[in-house]
């Protein structure tokens, strides 16, 4: 089994000092808020049962945090960007928490109190110490639970791809947040395991006439802001990073990936793959992306995103027609600014 020592990482941010978490409960509730039932859009994608399945068993290994290196990267980084708005969150939400990736990076000064979603009850009973009040909510994030602007701060760390619903998810995560609350966000991109992708996908053609999908379906970077905006936000922010961790080879990436909960849940996943088939994956996959060292990298390709509720006391773009300087006088700028140092 492959563990820190094994990998390498871009960046890593020391986890905060644990503090036994003060008010921790787990509440089992029933799913559905408003707005509405699912919508009638909708793709059915995913076995969301069976992403509860994996998702519990990865939370049940003996040492889960072998498997946590990249969710902590990345709560981290979305922590960074809590911590860069300046302003104390009475009552937060974490939708798809799992251990707490998030929550462990904060302190009390900043949110008093957090509320901690996921639909997996095991992972939510080896929640992660934090020093915040906790309470921890047993519930599927497609349907929130929760009373309209309830929350000053909702965030979410890489959870939101396996939902079959996306639009209807932001659309209520903005329903839940009060008026000039925000949204911090973060989920695979399209470019995730693109190594091993390809690998199976010529693997299979080669040795079975034809390649079924292997690795989920991913929102595209184009998508997501006009997602987020048409479920009401404003205000929003879309970047991409990418993080490259380098294994010894392909099975120790699957055996990962299957730790961290992330193994594929697509209804139309092929069940099973022949001994022969998977030992050509991992000879194409060493053959095409090696490093110098012998081992093999994956890339994970991130997509954060920042949206905000609409509120009076937030800045709003001038009326049209109501500019006092023209697009033609900018370029004197430097020339006006000379002259008033001289005249000084």
């Amino acid at each position: 089994m492959l563990g820190l020592g094994g990998l390498w990482l871009l960046w890593r941010r020391p986890p905060a000092a644990g503090v036994p978490a003060k008010s921790l409960r787990l509440r089992k509730v029933a799913s559905g808020v408003s707005p509405g039932s699912t919508s009638p859009r909708a793709l059915n994608i995913f076995d969301r049962d069976l992403k509860r399945k994996q998702k519990n068993w990865a939370a049940r290994q003996p040492e889960p945090m072998k498997f946590d290196y990249l969710k902590e990267e990345v709560g981290s980084q979305i922590a960074d960007r809590v911590y860069d708005i300046a302003r104390n969150f009475s009552l937060a939400l974490d939708v798809g928490c799992g251990r707490g990736y998030i929550a462990q990076h904060l302190n009390k000064e900043t949110v008093g109190k957090f509320f901690q979603v996921d639909i997996a009850e095991n992972a939510l009973k080896n929640i992660l110490e934090m020093e915040i009040p906790t309470v921890s909510v047993l519930a599927d994030e497609e349907f929130l639970p929760f009373r309209e602007n309830t929350f000053d701060l909702v965030v979410s760390s890489l959870s939101l791809h396996w939902v079959n619903d996306l639009p209807r998810a932001l659309e209520q995560i903005h329903y839940v947040l009060k008026p000039d609350g925000v949204f911090i966000g973060a989920m695979f991109g399209g470019d995730t395991l693109y190594e091993l992708r390809c690998s199976l996908q010529l693997a299979e053609t080669e040795r079975e006439g034809g390649f079924s999908p292997h690795v989920s379906p991913f929102t595209a970077l184009n998508d997501l802001g006009h997602l987020l905006g048409r479920a009401g936000f404003n205000t929003m922010t879309v970047d991409t990073d990418e993080i490259q961790v380098n294994y010894p080879g392909m099975f120790e990436l699957m055996e990962d990936l299957k730790g961290m909960g992330e193994s594929n849940c697509a209804w139309n996943r092929k069940a099973l793959l022949h001994r022969d088939t998977m030992l050509a994956a991992a000879a194409v996959y060493r053959e095409m992306y090696r490093n110098e060292d012998g081992s093999v990298p994956a890339t994970y390709q991130i997509y954060y995103m920042i949206g905000w509720k609409y509120h009076d006391s937030q800045a709003r773009p001038a009326e049209r027609g109501s500019a006092t300087v023209s697009f033609g006088e900018l370029g004197k700028i430097n020339n006006l600014m000379s002259q008033e140092k001289k005249s000084q």
